[in-house]
């Protein structure tokens, strides 16, 4: 293939983002700096189909605290594209579509270990392994799964950060500030607007 046509590596980090916060941040610049990815796209899920969450923001407040949390990094990009398609969504099927849409890319799934070992939950999921190289980090120490050895499957040693969304809610709910576990801009946002407050 000539360098004409050669297409955009392009990472899919997929999430509810409730709310965002650095260890994504740090994890989606992890894999600009470190494989040939261009740029990383945030796609938000409005509702993970293995989660029910009670604590599920609204989709277009996660969307704007996501807005506001990469617009200093051009190589980070918003994509709601599940926000227009049926639910759930399920990623082979918004994967199938980024493809049609954007044929000068091409896309790499940026999972954690925890969703690596619970891929055979996943719809279609051995089309996915299939048809697209996935990048894992460590969400923890020992990754238990038998795809950690399947060729598309690529393994990282990426920082392990202990920080999660529910955390974050958690504090918040607390009448504290999670200062330093998200970016600066959502941590104005959430206080101004009240979300995740009791």
């Amino acid at each position: 293939m000539n360098q004409e046509n050669k297409k955009i590596p392009t990472g899919l980090f997929f999430g509810s983002f409730n709310p965002v916060h650095t260890g994504h941040l740090i994890i989606a610049d992890y894999f600009l700096q470190n494989t040939d990815l261009q740029q990383v796209w945030f796609v938000l899920s409005p509702q993970n189909p293995l989660k029910t969450d009670k604590d599920l923001l609204g989709e277009r407040e996660r969307l704007e605290l996501l807005k506001t949390a990469i617009s200093d990094n051009p190589a980070f990009y918003l994509c709601d594209i599940e926000l227009g398609m049926e639910r759930p969504s399920y990623t082979v099927k918004t994967l199938s579509e980024l493809n049609k849409r954007f044929p000068e890319r091409e896309f790499f799934l940026i999972i954690g270990s925890d969703n690596l070992e619970d891929l055979k939950r996943w719809k279609d999921y051995k089309k996915l392994l299939e048809e697209t190289d996935i990048y894992v980090y460590k969400r923890s120490e020992k990754i238990n799964s038998p795809y950690a050895s399947h060729p598309n499957v690529k393994l990282f040693d990426s920082p392990l950060l202990n920080i999660s969304s529910s955390m974050i809610r958690d504090v918040i709910a607390g009448g504290r500030k999670p200062r330093y576990l998200v970016p600066d801009g959502v941590l104005e946002l959430i206080g101004e607007k009240g979300f995740y407050s009791k």
